[in-house]
């Protein structure tokens, strides 16, 4: 499985900080729940990458 695998589940997303100063990603999905912190400095790369992927992925659709 990649990147480009196409699956039929379905999965929630939320994001939102923590009471110690984290930045959480918690998925559900399937009954399972997967939380994710990262540190600010490491959610500040996170949201680069996905800013970057948005633009390419506004590339090929173009």
């Amino acid at each position: 499985m990649g990147i480009n695998t196409e699956r039929d589940i379905e999965a929630n997303l939320q994001i939102g900080p923590t009471d110690l100063g984290m930045v959480r990603l918690f998925i559900e999905a399937d009954g399972l729940e997967i939380p994710m912190d990262f540190s600010p400095e490491e959610a500040e790369e996170i949201a680069a990458e996905i800013t970057a992927a948005v633009k390419a992925a506004r590339l090929r659709s173009a």
